[in-house]
C-alpha cells in the first residue's frame, strides 16, 4: 500500500517535532560539518565543563599507544589476532568487525564478533578455522567467533566459518546473531565454490544449532551490510554497501503465518515473504533519488517499498534490477541499529557518486508513520589527519545512558564518539595503535561498538589487525547539552 501525500505530511509533521524515545535518542541534529567541530574536543583542549556537561573531558594519551581515553576510564583487551587463541588452539581470526553481547551462563557476557575476511583463505595469514560441521564454503576465510567473558576469564570458538566479508550484521529480539556477507561472488569467483552474498544465522548459547550452516536465501543475495529487527511487526531491514550503482535499503515482509524463534529463519523457502527496496519522496510528493540530497538535519522523507524482481541476483544484481527512478539510492549504507520504535541507519560517506557529498549521514526510520529522519549530517571533513574533527560513521548502538555511540571509519584519525539527543558530540576514546609509518601514521577504524547487557562495559573493536576491548568507567546519563 503507498503512502498517500495527506498520510505523509501528517506523518512529518509528526516526526519534525521529535521522536519521543524512551530513555535514549530523541531528535538528534546538527548543521554540516558540526559534528567536526570545536564540539569535539581532544587532549589538552576542552574539558567536560566546556561542553555544558556533555561528555567525560578530553582523550589522554595511552602509554601502550593502543587506546586514548578520558580519565577515569579504562580499557582490557579480550582478544588480539596472533595473540590469543581458541579453544581448539588456532589463533584469534583477524579483521574484526561486526558485534553483539548477549546474556552468557552464570553472569558471563556472550559475545559474537565478525570477521571481514573476503577472498581466498590463502589471501590471510589468520583466517576464521574451518571447523568440522560449520563450515559455508572451505574456501572462503570469513566468519564469526563467539566469545565468552567472564571476570577473569575469557574463551573464544568459531560460530561459523567459510563465509565471506562478513561485515555488519545485527542481533535478533530471540537472542541470536545475523552475519552479514558484503560480497556478490559467485561459485567459480575469487576462488569461492558456493555462491555469496547471504544472511546466516548464528546461536551464541548452543553450539549444535550452527551446524551445518545455510543461508537465509529470503533476504536476498547483494553485498549485504547491517540488519535489524522490528519485533513488533516482524520485518527485517537490511543496508547494502554498494556502488556503481549506490546501494539500497531493503525491507523482508515475513510470510503470513510465520512466526521467529530461534533457528527458524534457516526454515524458510528461497523465495518466503517479500523483499524490497526503498524509495523516498519528499513532503511535496516529489520523488528523491538518493539521500545525499538531505543537506539539512530534520529532514523528512516519506517512505513506501517495492519489490525486489529477483532476490537471488542470479544474472544481475538486485541494486541494477531497478531503474533510477524506481527506488531511492545511497552511498556506504552500513551500521543500522534497532531502538525507540525504528531503525537508525548510517550512510557514511558520499562523494562524486552521488548529487551532494557529505562526510556522514544517521537516519531514523519509523516504520509506524513510514518516514524516514535526518537526525544527524556530517560535513566534509577538510583535514582528517587532524584530531577533533569526526567523520565517517559506520557501525552504531544507542547508549543506555543516551543519544547514540558511533565508530568512525573515516580517514585520518578514528574515534568513538558520542551524540546526545541534541546533536552536541563528545569523544569517548581514539585509536592511537598505528599500523602505518612515523612518517605516514595510518590508523584501523572501529567497529562493532556496543554495551553490554547490563550497560556497565562498551565493547568494541579495532578491525585490523583485529583487537577486541571492553571499556568501562565513570558512565553517566548523557544531557541534551
Amino acid at each position: 500500500m503507498s503512502l498517500t501525500r495527506r498520510d505523509f505530511a501528517r506523518n512529518s509533521a509528526l516526526t519534525g517535532a521529535g521522536v519521543a524515545l524512551a530513555g535514549s535518542v530523541g531528535a538528534l541534529a546538527t548543521a554540516p560539518n558540526a559534528l567536526a567541530s570545536a564540539e569535539t574536543g581532544s587532549a589538552g583542549e576542552e574539558t567536560a565543563a566546556a561542553h555544558g556537561g556533555v561528555g567525560y573531558g578530553p582523550l589522554l594519551p595511552d602509554p601502550k599507544g593502543i587506546l586514548a581515553l578520558p580519565a577515569g576510564f579504562s580499557y582490557r583487551i579480550i582478544t588480539r589476532t596472533g595473540e590469543t587463541r581458541l579453544e581448539s588452539g588456532e589463533s584469534t581470526p583477524s579483521n574484526h568487525d561486526g558485534t553483539a553481547t548477549f546474556e552468557g551462563p552464570r553472569g558471563a557476557t556472550l559475545l559474537v564478533n565478525n570477521h571481514e575476511l573476503k577472498g581466498p583463505r590463502a589471501n590471510w595469514k589468520y583466517p576464521v578455522p574451518l571447523t568440522e560441521g560449520l563450515v559455508y564454503d572451505p574456501a572462503a576465510s570469513g566468519g564469526c567467533t563467539v566469545v565468552e567473558v567472564r571476570r577473569d576469564q575469557v574463551a573464544e570458538w568459531v560460530g561459523i566459518a567459510g563465509t565471506s566479508t562478513n561485515c555488519a550484521g545485527g542481533s535478533t529480539p530471540w537472542g541470536t546473531w545475523l552475519t552479514c556477507e558484503e560480497t556478490e561472488d559467485k561459485a567459480g569467483q575469487n576462488g569461492m565454490t558456493k555462491d555469496h552474498g547471504y544472511v546466516f544465522e548464528v546461536d551464541p548459547q548452543d553450539r549444535r544449532a550452527n551446524r551445518d550452516p545455510r543461508p537465509v536465501k529470503a533476504l536476498g543475495r547483494y553485498a549485504h551490510e547491517a540488519v535489524v529487527v522490528d519485533p513488533k511487526r516482524g520485518h527485517l531491514y537490511l543496508t547494502e554497501d554498494a556502488s556503481g550503482p549506490n546501494g539500497l535499503l531493503y525491507r523482508w515482509t515475513p510470510p503470513e503465518g510465520f512466526r521467529h524463534g530461534r533457528g527458524m529463519l534457516r526454515t524458510l523457502a528461497d523465495d518466503a515473504g517479500r523483499l524490497q527496496a526503498f524509495k523516498c519522496f519528499d513532503s511535496g510528493g516529489k520523488f528523491v533519488d538518493d539521500l545525499s540530497r538531505a543537506t539539512k538535519t530534520g529532514t523528512v522523507y516519506g517512505v513506501d517499498w517495492v519489490d525486489v524482481p529477483d532476490r537471488d541476483a542470479k544474472t544481475v544484481p538486485t541494486r541494477k534490477q531497478f531503474t533510477d527512478g524506481q527506488i531511492t539510492r545511497a552511498r556506504k549504507l552500513e551500521g543500522m541499529w534497532w531502538g525507540d520504535g525504528g531503525a537508525y541507519i548510517v550512510s557514511s560517506f558520499a562523494r562524486a557518486e552521488s548529487p551532494v557529498q557529505h562526510d556522514g549521514q544517521v537516519w531514523f526510520y519509523d516504520p509506524k508513520r513510514r518516514t524516514l529522519t535526518l537526525k544527524v549530517l556530517f560535513g566534509v571533513n577538510p583535514d582528517p589527519a587532524e584530531d577533533g574533527a569526526f567523520d565517517g560513521p559506520d557501525n552504531i548502538t544507542v547508549s543506555p545512558y543516551g543519544g547514540l555511540v558511533i565508530a568512525e571509519d573515516g580517514e585520518g584519525v578514528q574515534h568513538l564518539f558520542g551524540a546526545t539527543d541534541s546533536g552536541r558530540t563528545y569523544p569517548i576514546a581514539r585509536n592511537d595503535l598505528n599500523i602505518g609509518t612515523e612518517q605516514e601514521p595510518e590508523y584501523s577504524e572501529f567497529t562493532g561498538v556496543t554495551f553490554s547487557p547490563d550497560g556497565r562495559t562498551l565493547f568494541a573493536n579495532i578491525q585490523e589487525p583485529g583487537i577486541m576491548v571492553a571499556v568501562t568507567g565513570p558512565w553517566k546519563r548523557q544531557q541534551r547539552g
